[in-house]
């Protein structure tokens, strides 16, 4: 099977340019091509325009801006013959039959034999697409739907013809899978696939619902967010993230193309209040505003939601409804069972939405994996429809819809009194068609923690944390407290691990399947013992993570961090004393503490200078490192992705990139394994450090940007003693300082800092906002 070595996408609009980026970030070449515009000096102002505009755009498509030297722009009259260099070609034009058959014929006859075309199509039919196209362009032919941000968004939806070839369908999987981490679903050909037929299905009910029910749209986003399992942004909040003039063409695509008796068309209406705000320029956050907006009149900053029935704005607020109150303790049952308007809200919109998805399978997909995959991938849902079905009990599902004088689907019928997902033997079964259970389907070289929990019992646990055998002499040791927050029952894990690994294992692998690897150190720990000034328990605390940590670094065994998500502070402080590091492209790792005014203080500042030290991208000499750390350190740096991180220093050169998340755990298992023979612990590090005189020069930098108004008085203080910690204390050019002796500067200048009233006022302003406090 051949590699895709280089990719060409027609299209530079935000899609086809974002689809661009990320194959960039695979680290393939790419040729990104769009139309000549009228008169236009430079016929690729489009394509360099796109990529021009990615370099500056937040969230970033690239994960490391040099990624944009791997696209070449160009434009589709001048530089088709750039094709036959391709192994795939994208297109990803305007969504009209004629438009796309026309660039076919044009790429037909420019592709070099067996390149592979795909349409990233979000509604129209394959078979329609191919028409008339001759027979070798049908055989290499398939749809490939991206969903926005591509990089970003896991899922990719494939749809195959029947003339399709197997190796070319083989080919696209490996690569996307693999190469940009997409979550692969296969279609049936019909509109909309699986998400956008399901997904639209569900927005345009539950705004009917809202506008038909006097629900305002602050409640619908209360019931139809947290309580079901979908983004807190709800319906309204995302209708405004994507845009509201984009939801006329979707509903209006579907409406031509699904059959008279589809349901779709019992609540496809287009309001006038949604018309009328299109009209005046109210398409969303890209726009004046949408169902929220922001007025900042008078100085201020409020946020504002639209009436419903009036078309009026009006200061949003918090609604307290009780059936959300029940969610919390009884569930999705308790909420759509509740007799508020926001119960009735619920099940009016859920009914529906669920009883449709059900109705659509096998006609969409071949299976309910399929559906479920699709809507937790594309529409960030926590829970797939026939997973939400189960919540409430299929046989209480259907009772429900039949008391309504709704129609029981096939499915839910043929389910009775069972459920559509069970664990059997230790594994994860669904429902078929067929009406058995079948085991669910997991890609060659998938290895998941939550497959191996349902067959095993931990080695060692805690509230905090767990110690799993994952087979071939490696455990894993796992984070499960709020959002992975470290803490001291975490780090007695760890010292259990390292006791228990050496008897008969080989090789530790630090990972999670939450979230977030880990936000770090769980900070709320040192604000009662600081307002009792039990500074006794804060220095026993830290000093207790540096010694885990150390223990952790010179275990007689590999160590082999595999994050995915955040790795904050405490959780990039692990990673760093790990012996090699199997990343997910989507990790965001750093040393933040100085945002809550604090610095490192697990090892943290200790490995960044070893590294900045060792690194050839660093000047020699005892200066360079530490400026580098303070740089780094001192400003909260953050990467935004794996890649990034190699960049900072976070993560070694010879660090691995896993692009697909499920992959992740199989990948440090097997990094570990190469690691494990002939292992042997590194050798403790000392470092020549410029001692008072580079802290001085330190702080005259730092006092620089103070008169600048850049640096705040308490930022001043932390990287005071940051240059205090890092530059060696009392030591000179002509000494070497320990390991121990750099974890004994960072103890001492934290304990410095966490006395001070503006750090502590700082901490609390975090625990209570989640945010960083600037004063």
């Amino acid at each position: 099977m051949g590699a895709i070595e280089k990719v060409a996408v027609i299209g530079a609009g935000v899609m086809g340019a974002g689809i661009a980026a990320h194959v960039s970030n695979a680290g393939v070449s790419v040729v990104l091509l769009d139309i000549v515009p009228d008169g236009a000096e430079n016929r690729n102002v489009i394509a360099e325009g796109a990529v021009a505009k990615m370099l500056k755009a937040d969230p970033a498509p690239f994960m490391q801006k040099s990624n944009a030297r791997l696209i070449t722009p160009g434009n589709t009259e001048d530089h088709l013959e750039l094709l036959a260099e391709c192994d795939w070609i994208i297109e990803a034009v305007i969504e009209n039959p004629g438009i796309k058959q026309s660039l076919y014929r044009k790429i037909e006859e420019a592709r070099k034999p067996g390149s592979i075309v795909s349409s990233n199509t979000s509604t129209i039919p394959l078979e329609v697409l191919t028409r008339d196209m001759p027979e070798s362009f049908r055989r290499n032919f398939l749809i490939t739907h991206f969903f926005n941000p591509p990089r970003y968004m896991r899922l990719m939806e494939i749809v195959t013809g029947n003339e399709t070839g197997a190796e070319t369908a083989s080919r696209i999987r490996d690569f996307c899978d693999r190469s940009l981490g997409k979550g692969l679903v296969d279609c049936k050909d019909t509109p909309g696939f699986i998400a956008n037929r399901i997904g639209t299905y569900w927005l345009q009910c539950a705004v009917v619902e809202a506008m038909d029910g006097g629900v305002t749209i602050e409640e619908a986003d209360s019931v139809m967010g947290r309580p079901v399992g979908i983004p807190k942004t709800g319906v309204f909040g995302l209708l405004d993230l994507v845009g509201l003039d984009l939801m006329p063409h979707v509903l209006k695509s579907l409406e031509s193309a699904l059959p008279p008796e589809d349901d779709f068309h019992a609540i496809y209406r287009e309001p006038e209040l949604i018309e009328k705000m299109i009209a005046d320029g109210y398409t969303g956050r890209k726009g004046k505003g949408g169902f929220y907006r922001l007025n900042t009149s008078g100085g201020k900053r409020d946020k504002e939601a639209i009436d419903l029935t009036t078309g009026e704005y009006y200061s949003a607020t918090r609604p307290k409804l009780r059936s959300v109150k029940a969610s919390r303790k009884d569930g999705l049952r308790g909420l759509v069972d509740h007799p508020d308007k926001g119960g009735r809200y619920a099940w009016r919109v859920l009914s529906r939405t669920l009883s449709y998805a059900a109705s659509l399978v096998p006609e969409i997909a071949d299976d309910i994996v399929a559906v479920d995959t699709a809507m937790r991938l594309g529409y960030n849902w926590k829970f797939g429809p026939f997973e939400l079905i189960d919540k409430l009990g299929a046989s209480w599902f259907a009772r429900q819809l039949k008391k309504d004088g709704m129609a029981v689907p096939h499915m839910l019928e043929m389910a009775e009194e069972r459920s559509f997902y069970r664990t059997q033997s230790g594994r994860r079964q669904y429902l078929s068609v067929t009406g058995a259970y079948k085991d669910m389907p997991r890609a060659d070289g998938v290895e998941l923690l939550s497959d191996i929990k349902l067959r095993a019992k931990p080695l060692a646990k805690n509230i905090s944390a767990s110690l799993w055998d994952v087979g071939d002499g490696v455990l894993c040791l796992e984070f499960h407290s709020k959002m992975n927050s470290l803490n001291p029952l975490v780090l007695a894990m760890i010292r259990k691990a390292i006791r228990i690994v050496p008897k008969n294992h080989k090789a530790l692998v630090i990972y999670n399947e939450g979230s977030n690897f880990s936000v770090g150190a769980n900070i709320g720990l040192v604000i009662v013992p600081a307002y009792l000034r039990a500074w006794f328990i804060i220095r026993w605390l830290v000093a207790f993570g540096q010694q885990t940590y150390k223990q952790l670094k010179f275990a007689p065994f590999p160590v082999v961090g595999a994050p995915s998500g955040m790795a904050l502070g405490g959780g990039c402080e692990v990673l760093l004393h790990c012996d090699a590091v199997q990343a997910h492209g989507e990790t965001y790792t750093g040393l933040v503490e100085a945002g809550v005014g604090i610095i490192p203080g697990w090892g943290g500042c200790k490995e960044m200078l070893q590294r900045c030290t060792a690194s050839p991208k660093v000047m020699n000499g005892p200066m360079p490192p530490v400026i580098k750390v303070f740089e780094t350190v001192g400003v909260a740096t953050v990467a935004k992705s794996a890649h990034e991180a190699k960049s900072h220093l976070f993560f070694r050169p010879d660090d691995d990139i896993t692009m697909n998340r499920d992959r992740l755990l199989a990948d440090a298992k097997l990094k570990a394994l190469k690691l494990a023979g002939g292992y042997k612990p590194p050798e403790p590090v000392e470092l020549s450090l410029p001692g008072e005189s580079g802290r001085i020069a330190l702080e005259m930098a730092v006092n620089t940007f103070r008169k600048q108004g850049k640096a705040t008085p308490h930022d001043v203080v932390v990287t005071g003693v940051l240059a205090e910690a890092i530059s060696g204390g009392a030591t000179d050019i002509t000494e070497t300082v320990t390991e121990d002796g750099l974890l004994k500067l960072e103890l001492d200048r934290f304990m410095k800092l966490i006395r001070t009233p503006a750090t502590l006022a700082r901490i609390k302003h975090m625990l209570k906002t989640g945010k960083p406090l600037r004063n």
